[in-house]
């Protein structure tokens, strides 16, 4: 019997064949340029680092979600990295510590998980992002959101729309005008991003049903939001997201869901979730947060940024027809010639043989008597 299992890859893993991997290399440099453009410079990490490293710098990040294995040389555990940002504020906090602030950096390169995110089996993705380190200011937030429509649009996304959030929304109104038993806390903000109502009232927040319905179109939405704060707690937050959104009006469809906070687990008190049209599922999300300090405490710097995951963006590019200019080189042709041809933005295919088929080989043009010709 045949053995094919050489061949196979592991679950939620796999190769980028030529057209796609043009698209997702186009993707990578296309958003990568409109964050340089916007002054931030680009960083590169390793791919496995100590675990330690990795657990102490974010709140929230999720050790057991990383390939994890021991380190012949030390001995000590390491860790494939699951999520760059972490390694982006280990390297805000040593290397670039003396670094004026704010710090503005920004990265690509492929995360791997142990497994998949709900229906998405994908266990590794790519991962393009900037980071504002040294402000959580609205300022901040709102460039940072306003960079992330840039780059998606600069990579070919269209349709663009954002979705706002509050992360620390419960931990805010439980301190003071909805007060809540530390054993509820976690129960509530489960219940309420679940949006169920009846696991909400049974969880003892009954008081914070309003959150279920402030939810929709940016301005009905936050207006919900603002008629339910009577106590002012979040006048500050409702402040900041209409700065923000001011911001960026005109550039992105805008929506409001104040308690969701799935995906946002070391987010403080902004987030944001992007999506495209055409394009199933978010393709990245961001807020402010802050890099925790050497020994795992608050005493860290603030920062705001935000992680695209383009892949399923490359996809959709992908499997649309490509303008492709290919120039088809005969045996025997002037090497001059084809050098000039480059030089103006053609991509030759040289014979190798007589039998040597262009359109087989994808060209579009044969080049004779030192011209392009259409095949």
């Amino acid at each position: 019997m045949q053995d094919t299992d050489r061949d196979l890859l592991p679950e939620g893993l796999g190769d980028r064949l030529p057209q796609q991997a043009a698209v997702s290399q186009r993707v990578r440099r296309t958003a990568l340029d409109a964050m340089a453009s916007h002054g931030y410079e680009r960083v590169e990490t390793p791919t496995i680092e100590f675990e330690k490293s990795m657990a102490s710098r974010m709140a929230g990040v999720q050790v057991r979600r990383m390939f994890r294995f021991v380190d012949p040389v030390s001995l000590r555990t390491l860790a494939l990295r699951s999520d760059i940002t972490m390694q982006v504020g280990r390297i805000a906090a040593t290397g670039l510590a003396a670094a004026a602030r704010p710090l503005r950096l920004c990265y690509a390169g492929q995360v791997v998980t142990i497994k998949g995110d709900g229906l998405d089996p994908a266990r590794e993705r790519l991962q393009l992002g900037a980071e504002l380190i040294g402000s959580d200011s609205v300022a901040a937030a709102a460039e940072i959101v306003e960079i992330a429509i840039e780059a998606l649009r600069a990579a070919g996304a269209s349709g663009i729309s954002v979705d706002f959030t509050l992360p620390d929304v419960v931990d805010a109104l439980s301190a003071e005008a909805l007060p809540l038993a530390a054993s509820q806390i976690e129960a509530v903000r489960q219940m309420l991003d679940a949006k169920d109502a009846g696991g909400l009232v049974d969880a003892g927040g009954e008081a914070y049903l309003p959150l279920l319905y402030a939810v929709g179109p940016f301005e009905t939405a936050i207006a919900r939001l603002a008629a339910f704060d009577n106590a002012g707690v979040l006048a500050g937050r409702i402040a900041g997201l209409r700065e923000i959104a001011a911001r960026v009006d005109g550039k992105a469809r805008l929506t409001l869901d104040p308690s969701e906070r799935h995906g946002f687990e070391y987010q403080s008190w902004f987030g944001f979730t992007i999506y495209a049209e055409g394009v199933s599922g978010s393709l990245g999300r961001g807020g402010t947060y802050r890099i925790l300090g050497q020994l795992g405490g608050q005493d860290g710097e603030p920062a705001a940024g935000f992680s695209l995951y383009p892949d399923p963006l490359i996809e959709v590019l992908a499997s649309e027809p490509q303008d492709t200019k290919k120039l088809f080189l005969p045996l025997g042709h002037d090497a001059r010639v084809a050098e000039q041809q480059r030089a103006v933005g053609w991509t030759t295919v040289a014979a190798l043989g007589e039998n040597d088929d262009p359109i087989a080989l994808g060209c579009s043009h044969r080049l004779e008597n030192g011209e392009a010709v259409p095949l």
